[in-house]
């Protein structure tokens, strides 16, 4: 579903931009009847589906193992290092 804020956003921009493409009969099958079911232009649709790779590539996305290792790291964090703190005192030395 493609939020309102994101169409407006799409379609203030005035469209000077072209972008041909060569895509296999399935491809374009499946374009069409995408078109056909949203209303939208094929050119909304890639733009959708660019900014929905982006949206999950910048997301991070744990399994549930990662998550509870990360949440003991934060509940239980292990002591610094020896270099982490003799960085901190230079730091201190140097900025005040």
């Amino acid at each position: 579903m493609v939020s309102a804020s994101s169409r407006q956003t799409q379609h203030s921009e005035i469209k000077r931009e072209r972008m041909e493409l060569r895509v296999a009969t399935s491809a374009k099958a499946l374009i069409k009847r995408a078109m056909a079911v949203s209303g939208m232009t094929a050119g909304d649709l890639a733009y959708e589906g660019a900014r929905r790779v982006l949206d999950e590539h910048e997301r991070m996305r744990l399994s549930q193992a990662d998550a509870d290792a990360f949440l003991k790291a934060v509940a239980n964090p292990p002591a610094p290092a020896d270099r982490l703190i003799k960085a901190f005192e230079r730091h201190k030395s140097v900025v005040g």
